[in-house]
C-alpha cells in the first residue's frame, strides 16, 4: 500500500511499518537530502482533517508537513531522544508540563479563510450527556461542567484536540512539537485538560495522574504557564474526564483513571464554584 507514494515522493522505507486504528505508518528518509521522515496513509476522516490542519500550522508549534495528498502525509520525523512520559516518570513532571503548555499555546491561533474544516467544541463533548445519564454519579457533575463551559466559550482557538506526553515529541533541534492532532475549534483551556489523564492512560498502574499532591503542582503550573484562570481550568479538566470516561463506558474498558482525576479536580474547586 505505501509503493504508490514512496514512488511519487521519492522515498525510502526506513524501518518497519505501524499499524494503529486508523492508519498505516512507514518511516522513510526522502532520496534527496536523506531527510527521516513518517509516511502516514489514512482513510479515516478526523485523521484526514487532522493532516490537513498539520500542514496548516506549517510547522509552527507541530510537526513540519513535507508531502501531502488524498489521505497520505509525510512528516518530519521526531528525532530527539527526550520523552515526556519519561521526565514525568523521572521526577521531571514539572518541566514536562511546562514543555506542553508551550507548545500548546504555538497551536492555538485564530482561524482564518485557510484553516481546514474543523470540529466544534460542542460537537466533540456529544457523547457525554447521554453516558452521564446512563451511569449518574460524578458522571452527571462532569456533564455539567461540560454544559458550562460550552455554554460561554472564552479564547475560542484553533484546538489541537489530543494534547498529551505521547503527541509532543522531542524534533531535536526544532525543539518539542506535536503531532496527530484531532482539529477542533473552541476554547483554548480545553486543549490543557488531556495533561491531567496522562501519562497514565499510556501506562496505567504508574500512579503519576492520580496523585493527589502531583495533581496540585500540575494545576498550579499549568494555570500560570497557560495563563488560565485556575478554576476555569479545573472546570476543563471534570469536563474532559467526564468525556473520557464516556468514551471508555461506550467501548466496555475501564474509565478508573479519568474518573479519579475528576474527582480530584472537583474537591479542588471552590465548593461554591457554578454550584457543582
Amino acid at each position: 500500500m505505501f509503493s504508490t507514494w514512496l514512488s511519487r515522493w521519492k522515498l525510502i522505507p526506513d524501518g518497519v511499518p505501524i499499524e494503529t486504528h486508523t492508519s498505516h505508518l512507514l518511516p522513510v528518509t526522502t532520496i534527496h537530502g536523506g531527510k527521516k521522515a513518517i509516511l502516514k496513509l489514512t482513510d479515516d476522516d478526523s485523521e484526514r482533517t487532522g493532516c490537513q490542519l498539520m500542514a496548516w500550522w506549517n510547522g509552527k508549534g507541530a510537526a513540519r508537513v513535507l508531502a501531502h495528498e488524498n489521505g497520505a502525509i509525510l512528516l518530519e520525523r521526531a528525532t530527539g531522544v527526550g520523552s515526556l512520559a519519561e521526565m514525568s516518570r523521572s521526577g521531571e513532571d514539572a518541566q514536562a508540563c511546562r514543555l506542553i503548555c508551550h507548545t500548546a499555546r504555538r497551536l492555538h491561533v485564530a482561524p482564518d479563510a485557510s484553516t481546514p474544516e474543523l470540529t466544534p467544541l460542542e460537537h466533540w463533548f456529544r457523547d457525554l450527556e447521554p453516558v452521564a445519564l446512563l451511569h449518574g454519579g460524578i458522571m452527571l457533575r462532569c456533564a455539567l461542567a461540560a454544559k458550562v463551559l460550552l455554554s460561554c466559550p472564552q479564547d475560542v482557538v484553533v484546538l489541537h484536540g489530543d494534547v498529551h506526553h505521547g503527541n509532543v515529541l522531542d524534533f531535536a533541534e526544532s525543539g518539542w512539537l506535536a503531532i496527530d492532532p484531532k482539529g477542533l475549534l473552541g476554547e483554548r483551556g480545553f486543549d490543557y485538560a488531556n495533561i491531567f489523564t496522562n501519562p497514565d492512560l499510556a501506562e496505567p498502574g504508574i500512579g503519576i495522574a492520580i496523585d493527589p499532591s502531583r495533581f496540585t503542582q500540575r494545576v498550579n503550573i499549568v494555570s500560570e504557564a497557560a495563563g488560565l484562570e485556575r478554576e476555569r481550568l479545573l472546570l476543563w479538566i471534570a469536563a474532559w474526564c467526564g468525556l473520557s470516561s464516556a468514551w471508555f463506558l461506550q467501548d466496555g474498558g475501564s474509565a478508573a483513571i479519568p474518573l479519579h482525576v475528576a474527582e480530584l479536580a472537583f474537591a479542588a474547586l471552590d465548593p461554591g464554584s457554578l454550584q457543582l
